[in-house]
């Protein structure tokens, strides 16, 4: 079952921008699900429509199976949301916005207090507890919108751009509750952060110009780098062992660094196949010592790069496809303007 399903959602602002250009997204249930893509790609005019906030131009959305609109305030209540750089009573101290938060959630006093001390504790903002919102840095504006999006215990998390503003200890420790609720709950994250993309989701949607350019599993899109680098380290004859790469395994594409060689596999290529190729030739080479394998090259990255350069080289014909395609589905009547 897919928690979020869109149907050619599209968001067009006083005919003038473009943020959102036909995006079927799917959330499966269960998922952590990374929103991707640069500054300006449409991941939080897409959240505003996730929620209801804005109304589409063209295309529908679905949350848990119903359609969400600005009037569903059902379907809300059931998602934790935390903005960009959100905003808070500033008068206000952490105890006293939850506990409002709660009262407005309806969570009862009996699990309201508890909830609230274990939510800032889980945060690690109970030693500013007492502490005015006003005088509060932006990373623990975010710790605290963190908190407020749990308090009540929802079903479906969103949250755009989680680790913002994050010291390194604040990212980490935001980075490890999002695998822990991850356990629980299904969590959509928007991030232009590839690092955290790989290190918590499962799924990903990548977002381009308002495109959404690819929809699946990230081992998928793993699957999609064009070239994976490994630098292999070795002590011993290395002069000899590069003449007998260079005679005999022309094949192999590689470079040499002082006391190591880089070797570049393509796209397509099985890495285990072609690492354990390169193994073996060390192996039988007693003149060298393997002292460590490392991976050069995220292919993540590799793989988010491909995908907005072929988008940006294959866009006219996409259009004109998904042009055919809807006139196929229409029985070959080719809709006009008014």
């Amino acid at each position: 079952m897919n928690i979020i399903e869109t149907h050619n959602l599209t968001k067009i602002y006083k005919n003038k921008q473009i943020a959102l250009n036909s995006a079927n997204l799917k959330v499966p249930e269960g998922a952590v699900f990374g929103l991707l893509g640069p500054n300006g790609a449409g991941k939080t005019t897409t959240i505003r429509l996730l929620l209801g906030l804005h109304t589409p131009t063209a295309g529908s959305v679905m949350v848990f199976g119903e359609p969400m609109t600005p009037n569903a305030v059902d379907l809300r209540r059931r998602i934790g949301f935390l903005p960009t750089n959100p905003q808070f009573p500033k008068e206000m101290n952490p105890i006293e916005y939850l506990d409002f938060v709660g009262r407005l959630c309806g969570v009862p006093h009996e699990i309201r207090k508890p909830r609230l001390a274990g939510l800032l504790r889980a945060v690690d903002l109970l030693g500013a507890s007492s502490q005015k919102v006003k005088g509060f840095s932006t990373g623990m504006t975010t710790r605290l919108g963190i908190a407020a999006s749990l308090m009540s215990d929802p079903e479906l998390l969103i949250w755009d751009e989680p680790t913002a503003g994050l010291d390194p200890e604040g990212h980490q420790h935001t980075i490890a509750l999002i695998e822990e609720l991850g356990q629980t709950k299904t969590i959509l994250v928007s991030s232009h952060n590839l690092s955290d993309i790989k290190k918590v989701c499962d799924y990903v949607g990548i977002l381009s110009d308002g495109k959404l350019i690819f929809n699946g599993l990230v081992r998928d899109m793993r699957q999609m780098a064009r070239a994976v680098a490994i630098e292999i380290e070795l002590e011993g004859d290395l002069d000899g062992f590069c003449q007998q790469l260079a005679a005999q395994h022309a094949a192999l594409k590689w470079e040499r660094q002082t006391n190591a060689l880089r070797f570049s596999f393509m796209e397509g290529a099985v890495l285990a196949a072609e690492l354990a190729q390169v193994l073996q030739i060390i192996a039988a080479y007693p003149a060298v010592t393997l002292i460590g394998v490392t991976s050069l090259q995220d292919e993540i990255v590799d793989a988010f790069i491909n995908l907005l350069e072929e988008e940006r080289a294959h866009g006219f014909s996409r259009i004109f496809d998904m042009a055919a395609a809807d006139d196929a589905v229409h029985g070959g009547a080719a809709s006009r303007p008014d």
